[in-house]
């Protein structure tokens, strides 16, 4: 399980763009995304820097 917090998510288009971006590199993942606190839970075996440079990309901040 990955755990992030994600910063500018401000809407559900937002979390809808989180939750793609999270999609585009393993669309068997779980993800749940907590809108009010930023925090974003990824079910998947994959590592987290793709998951990382996707939500970035897609124009949101990653706190680590």
């Amino acid at each position: 399980m990955i755990h992030l917090t994600v910063t500018g998510m401000t809407c559900q288009g937002c979390a809808r763009s989180v939750k793609g971006a999270i999609g585009a590199i393993d669309e068997a993942a779980a993800v749940e995304i907590d809108l009010a606190s930023g925090k974003v839970d990824i079910d998947s075996g994959k590592p987290l820097e793709p998951f990382v440079a996707a939500i970035e990309k897609a124009g949101f901040d990653v706190v680590r």
